[in-house]
């Protein structure tokens, strides 16, 4: 029996992962943890437990006393608030990884899951169709710290024979919780202006290109990817991940056919200099050829589901 324990469960990916893994193994097979207490109340239908990842006597406890079988280590400082205090993102993205992959060695678990993240690219990228192995120099601690961490995946595997997974993943955008400190996090801030209908002011200029991805398509791939036969990964970094490319203006065009007096304004900060160093798109051809990958969602499927979703989730009151 598999026993599945999620580290950092309370964020925008790991609500939804943790989720989808109870549905696919069962309730008593998962373990939700996050640093918070109030994370607590996400998980009714799981186990839960208060988990630091940087306590790594508390971690190893917990692995041996429920022994795990896979980990999905999800918790991280994101883009724009690692910016913030480089050095405590630089401790956390890091020592958080190293801790779970030491875990994995001495504790023989079979399966790691990590995210990684398209800010592993540079401003010397190539920015449309981002190749897998395309030039990387990241100039955020986020993406510094994922690259160095896609490397540090790459070794356990080759040193120890540990069976790490990753995803570079694009921009996330859900409609189950709120937005978590990331560039691309506009993308979620702008569904909740609009059925709360309040204008909304962007950070990003309107035409910045970014790679995002529905929540959904994300949880999938992730299962996919953690479900497929050792033999059949054949990138221990970590994959390109693609699903849809587009501007803050092409997002709220599409809202607006729902909510017709929704309305934006522009003012860009400190982020937009981050989305101009990051790919306009990605071409995700290995993960599609290693292991059958293909998104599911466009622009125009993922707003109609959110904004159908998000009002009754959190009981806005809509139009």
């Amino acid at each position: 029996m598999e026993k599945i324990l999620v580290i950092g469960a309370g964020g925008q990916l790991g609500t939804e992962l943790t989720k989808a893994l109870v549905n696919t193994y069962g309730s008593n097979a998962v373990i939700a943890t996050d640093f918070q207490e109030s994370a607590r109340s996400k998980f009714d239908y799981c186990s839960f437990k208060v988990l630091n990842i940087m306590d790594k006597e508390a971690a190893a406890s917990l692995i041996k006393e429920e022994q795990i079988t896979q980990v999905y280590h999800l918790a991280a400082i994101l883009s724009a608030t690692g910016e913030k205090n480089p050095i405590q993102s630089w401790d956390m993205n890091m020592g958080g990884l190293l801790t779970v992959l030491e875990l994995a060695r001495e504790y023989n678990i079979s399966k790691i899951f990590w995210p990684s993240s398209i800010a592993v690219f540079g401003p010397d990228s190539p920015k449309i169709n981002t190749a897998q192995d395309a030039f990387k120099n990241p100039t955020t601690v986020y993406g510094i710290s994922k690259l160095a961490g896609e490397h540090w995946c790459e070794y356990y595997f080759n040193k120890y024979g540990v069976d790490v997974r990753s995803l570079r993943y694009p921009g996330l955008i859900g409609y189950k919780s709120m937005a978590g400190g990331g560039t691309t996090d506009y993308a979620v801030d702008i569904f909740h202006k609009a059925v709360k209908e309040e204008a909304y002011t962007c950070f990003l200029q309107s035409d910045t290109y970014l790679p995002m991805m529905y929540m959904e398509d994300a949880v999938n791939a992730t299962l996919q990817l953690m479900a497929a036969p050792a033999s059949s990964i054949k990138i221990r970094s970590s994959y390109n991940l693609s699903g849809m490319s587009f501007s803050p203006q092409e997002i709220f065009e599409c809202i607006k056919l729902q909510y017709p007096n929704f309305t934006i304004n522009y003012k860009p900060d400190f982020r937009q200099q981050i989305a101009d160093t990051w790919p306009k798109s990605i071409d995700d051809a290995c993960a599609q050829k290693d292991w059958g990958w293909k998104a599911q969602f466009d622009i125009s499927k993922m707003t109609s589901e959110i904004l159908t979703k998000l009002p009754l989730y959190f009981n806005y009151t809509t139009k």
